[in-house]
């Protein structure tokens, strides 16, 4: 088995970062009795409790320049709104796993599970009534379930859905993120605010809280459902939900520069843009608004231009046309997110790798 279970490797250093108010795990299932639609006896209790790992709302945001104890190779979540860049660090999000923000008129949830390496941006406006998520200290297929704070529904973080309480069989509405290093981040985006370290609590955020999980390539701390040997169990991919089906892309497949592929999943047309020298991949629905389809290629030296089309827009990172015919139009967000390769694996064993044949 390629794979290997590391309670023996990782787990005194779990229990230490336990007593310092960091993250743990204990692998107990966790006994709830009430109605879940995913199967209640592989839904863990990650060690912390409710609100052990505390999620933050609306944090203190500092200028790029003032970012001093970030290093340029540092992941980060990046979110626009309109014309402000804000930057959600992967070293605060280790230690909060969420941020409720709000951005202009947008209330979102950057939600950042570390086991699965899968930064998601959520709505957190569910059904007219804008709630904030809290991390349940539950797991499923070793990933975050967060809870929302008006009813306490538990939601799957991979899956994009309530799977026990009020809210039960409901969607998650996504935004787009571009997860990129911190150096890329600023390169497109020079005037970015980003995540200060004042969030009110005493976490080490200059030490990563799991050993050696992310280098330990194959290694897991909670089982999964299921294993698939195609790839490294940490390499980073990205993966779009499409209706049901998913699929995934490496950055094997990119070149060291800003790369295009147009490519169709379930029947929809998704455009995906990436480079893998500065460490991004992000996808799109091809329809710029009216139903029509545009053929893109890439665009180079032009952040955060990334992409032009058959008519002559310029369109950013964020599926944002910034110039020509269409400038200011949008493509939709596809429901897209990098995490590690086991966690597509596990969730959607029925995947499919862009380029296999």
């Amino acid at each position: 088995m390629k794979r290997s279970l590391v309670f023996g490797i990782l787990w005194p250093v779990m229990l230490l970062m336990g007593c310092e108010d960091g993250p743990a795990g204990n692998g107990a299932i966790f006994s709830g009795s009430d109605s879940w639609s995913i199967p209640r006896d592989e839904v863990f209790d990650g060690g912390p409790g409710k609100d052990g790992i505390p999620a933050l709302t609306e944090p203190e945001f500092i200028s790029a320049g003032e970012a001093e104890y970030l290093s340029d190779d540092e992941l980060v979540l990046g979110f626009v709104h309109g014309d402000e860049a804000r930057a959600y660090p992967h070293d605060i999000l280790d230690w909060h796993e969420i941020i409720n923000d709000l951005v202009g008129d947008v209330n979102i949830s950057v939600t950042y599970c570390p086991l699965t390496g899968t930064g998601i941006g959520w709505n957190r406006e569910i059904d007219g009534n804008v709630t904030t998520f809290g991390v349940s200290g539950l797991l499923y297929n070793s990933n975050l379930i967060p809870y929302d704070r008006s009813t306490g529904s538990n939601w799957s973080q991979i899956r994009l859905d309530c799977v026990n309480g009020e809210h039960i069989g409901k969607k998650v509405e996504v935004f787009p993120l571009v997860e990129t290093t911190w150096f890329t981040w600023k390169e497109m985006y020079p005037t970015t605010t980003v995540v200060s370290r004042n969030t009110g609590h005493d976490r080490n955020y200059g030490r990563y809280p799991y050993g050696n999980y992310r280098t330990a390539h194959d290694n897991l701390i909670f089982p999964v459902a299921n294993e698939d040997d195609r790839f490294q169990n940490k390499e980073r991919v990205l993966g779009i939900v499409q209706s049901g089906r998913v699929r995934v892309y490496s950055f094997t497949g990119f070149d060291d520069k800003v790369n295009v592929i147009n490519d169709e999943l379930n029947g929809i047309d998704v455009v995906v843009a990436g480079n893998r020298e500065d460490n991004f991949m992000v996808a799109y629905i091809n329809d710029p608004g009216d139903g029509s389809t545009l053929s893109f290629s890439a665009v180079q030296g032009q952040y955060p231009v990334v992409m032009t089309d058959g008519e002559g827009n310029m369109w950013d990172v964020n599926g944002r046309a910034v110039a020509g015919p269409r400038k200011d139009a949008r493509l939709s967000p596809a429901a897209s997110f990098m995490g590690y390769w086991f966690s597509f694996a596990a969730f959607y064993p029925d995947l499919t790798i862009y380029g296999d044949s």
